[in-house]
Order: C-alpha cells, then sequence, then structure tokens
C-alpha cells in the first residue's frame, strides 16, 4: 500500500457493500449475493470492477434506473439454450442467476447457454465461470458494455470493452482462469490512471480525434479505447473481431441494446436517443466434461498441462512464465492477509455514500 490508497479489511467491504444494497430496497440475500461479486474483484487484485464501482450502481438506485427487485423470467427457450429478460435488475444479481440457470441446463443437456437482455453492469466476467468449477463444469462468461472502444481503424466510440472469460477446472494444480477484454485495456484502468495523474502506455487509446494519446482525460472526454492489438502491426483488427462475437452473442442474440446503442454504466451519461433492445445483454455457457471424458482424467491433465507450461524457459530478463488466473491468485493471498488498498478517491466516494444512507466506513 502506499499514501494514495487506505486499506479496509475485506469482510469490512463486503459488510458496507451489503448494507448499500439493502439501503434501496434489495432483498437481503440479493444485496449479499451482489456484495460477493464486487468482493471477487477487491479480492483478487481487479479495482476497476469492484468497490471503486459501488458509487455507479449506489446512483443508479437512487436514481431509480435500476429496479432492487426484479422478476427475471425466461422469455425463450429450447433444450439447452434460454433467453432470460433481467427485468433491469442489478447486474450482479442478475448475472449469477443466469449462470446458474446455464449450469442447472449443463447437468440435464452436457452444456447450457443463456443469453440475457434487459440487464446492466455484472462485475468482473471471471466470477462467473468460477462458480462452474465447483461442479465439475467448465463455465463461461460473456457481457457487452457502454461504447467506448473504437472498431479497427475507426475513431469513434462503437463497441464496449466486451469481456470474456473462461474457467478450466484442475485436479491439484489451481484452476485455469482466463479473463480479458477485447480492448486493449479495459475503461477501469483509464480511470485508474487519471485517478493517479500517470501516462498511459502506447497502443491504449485515441483522442477524440483519433490521434493515439497518453493522457486519460483526452480518451475520457471524447476519445477511444484501441480494440486488443490496437493497430495493424498489432493485429488490432482480432481484438475488434473478438468484440463482435462477444456483442452478437450478448446483445444481438438476446435481445438487448448492442454497439453504440448500449445503454451507459454512468448516472451522468445520458442513454443514446436510439435504442434497439432492452438494456445491455449477457451471455452464459456451462459445459458438463463428464460429457467429453472422464471428469478427474481431465482434470489431471490439466494438471500436467499447466505443469508443463510452467516449466517454460523464460525469455531474457523475464519473470517466470504464469498461468491464467496466477496474478489473481497472488493478489487473493496479499489481500486476504493485508486488507485491500482503495485508492483515496475511492475511499472519499464511499464516504459520501456512508453519510448519505447514515452508516459507518470501517476502515483497518
Amino acid at each position: 500500500m502506499n499514501n494514495s490508497s487506505v486499506l479496509i479489511r475485506p469482510e469490512s467491504l463486503r459488510q458496507f457493500s451489503t448494507q448499500v444494497f439493502e439501503f434501496f430496497g434489495v432483498p437481503a440475500e440479493d444485496a449479499v449475493l451482489a456484495a460477493d461479486v464486487l468482493a471477487y474483484s477487491d479480492e483478487h487484485g481487479i479495482d476497476s470492477h469492484g468497490i471503486a464501482r459501488l458509487k455507479t450502481y449506489f446512483d443508479l438506485l437512487r436514481s431509480k434506473r435500476i429496479n432492487p427487485v426484479p422478476r427475471i423470467s425466461i422469455v425463450r427457450e429450447k433444450g439447452s439454450v434460454a433467453t432470460i429478460d433481467g427485468d433491469n435488475g442489478l447486474g450482479l444479481v442478475v448475472g449469477p442467476k443466469c449462470m446458474l440457470t446455464a449450469m442447472e441446463r449443463a447437468k440435464v443437456f452436457g452444456s447450457g447457454w443463456v443469453s440475457v437482455c434487459n440487464t446492466n453492469h455484472y462485475g468482473a466476467a471471471g466470477y462467473y465461470p468460477v462458480m462452474a468449477l465447483q461442479q465439475n463444469l467448465i463455465g463461461l462468461s460473456m457481457t457487452n458494455t457502454t461504447a467506448g472502444v473504437a472498431p479497427f481503424n475507426g475513431s469513434e466510440k462503437m463497441l464496449g470493452t466486451n469481456p470474456v472469460a473462461i474457467a478450466f477446472p484442475g485436479f491439484r494444480e489451481p484452476p485455469v482462469i482466463i479473463d480479458l477484454a477485447s480492448s486493449a485495456v479495459s475503461y477501469g484502468k483509464v480511470e485508474i490512471a487519471q485517478r493517479k495523474g500517470e501516462a498511459m502506455p502506447d497502443g491504449w487509446c485515441i483522442d477524440r480525434e483519433g490521434h493515439p494519446t497518453n493522457d486519460p482525460t483526452e480518451m475520457i472526454e471524447g476519445g477511444a479505447l484501441l480494440p486488443l492489438g490496437s493497430i495493424a502491426e498489432g493485429s488490432g483488427h482480432k481484438g475488434y473481431c473478438l468484440a463482435v462475437m462477444v456483442d452478437i452473442l450478448s446483445a444481438v442474440l438476446s435481445g438487448a441494446n448492442w454497439g453504440p446503442y448500449a445503454i451507459p454504466f454512468a448516472i451522468h451519461v445520458a442513454p443514446s436517443s436510439k435504442l434497439v433492445g432492452k438494456g445491455i445483454g449477457h451471455f452464459f455457457g456451462a459445459l458438463d466434461i463428464e460429457g467429453f471424458r472422464d471428469p478427474v482424467e481431465f482434470k489431471k491433465e490439466v494438471d500436467e498441462w499447466v505443469a508443463t507450461m510452467r516449466r517454460t524457459k523464460a525469455q531474457p530478463g523475464k519473470p517466470p512464465v504464469l498461468i491464467p488466473g496466477d496474478p489473481e491468485r497472488e493478489a487473493y493471498r496479499l489481500r486476504m492477509e493485508e486488507g485491500i488498498p482503495v485508492d483515496r478517491s475511492v475511499f472519499a466516494s464511499l464516504q459520501s455514500i456512508a453519510a448519505y444512507i447514515g452508516i459507518e466506513l470501517p476502515v483497518s
């Protein structure tokens, strides 16, 4: 931790988030669930998607732009697939419940696939496939998001960061957990750079004129993020195509707003004057390993795969080769011991929430 952060115990942050959601009428069980999704990010070092987002949920709930008691319903289904309407509920609640539906169908049909409309920001994409690991399932999740990314060679915000995550269980080794945005970087990391007054690396963003920029404010004030790979020399078309896949599976397939029409996850940003669906969309998948091969054999071979990758000779001057999920596991180990470092500007927003609700914001 440094002087720009405040340490807060993980359990205290969970309790605080739960109280905030309950204040706005979110049922107790759902409030605990929503707090758990946020805590997953903070506890695993994903600072862009955890408690830093609570102020936005607070603003949206206070302005009644999120339904605290949604009636989540299946609107269409066939065998292993279904479309679910989230009734504009918290994405942090709608997401886990829809993932459970995909997992239940996987147990019956061998796979389960759920596309979701009429929802909003669902936290870190990686939270959902981790749910599936506990039942010997391979889990998959993705979501479209507020337009903030330019298509390959474009200079306008037309797509979201549109993340995708998938997880594979191991036997004795930890699971392989892949969680990545289809953009060069998440919008949350641009916000972090702005809060810290730091320049961004090359290849993250363009300004409002379409020129490369290292200034986070220039991106936020009319610029755009670049797709994964950024430019032609970095194969930026690949990140663009990945974003397109997520947008279509999450939003076009479910009947949500896609591309530039996605509902903004921000109280101060007006929605597009044109809507092509309901809310934003998610997509969840679950695969029953038993339908492919013996689950124990599979997990033992994942162990061997992990061990093989770890034995890879590192490039000169580079750290050892990691397995997807390793940085988050190390962050979890440290943060559960030392506490969650909360940026002081984020901490100030939590203080304002606490004052409004009339509760205490505990610190370590």
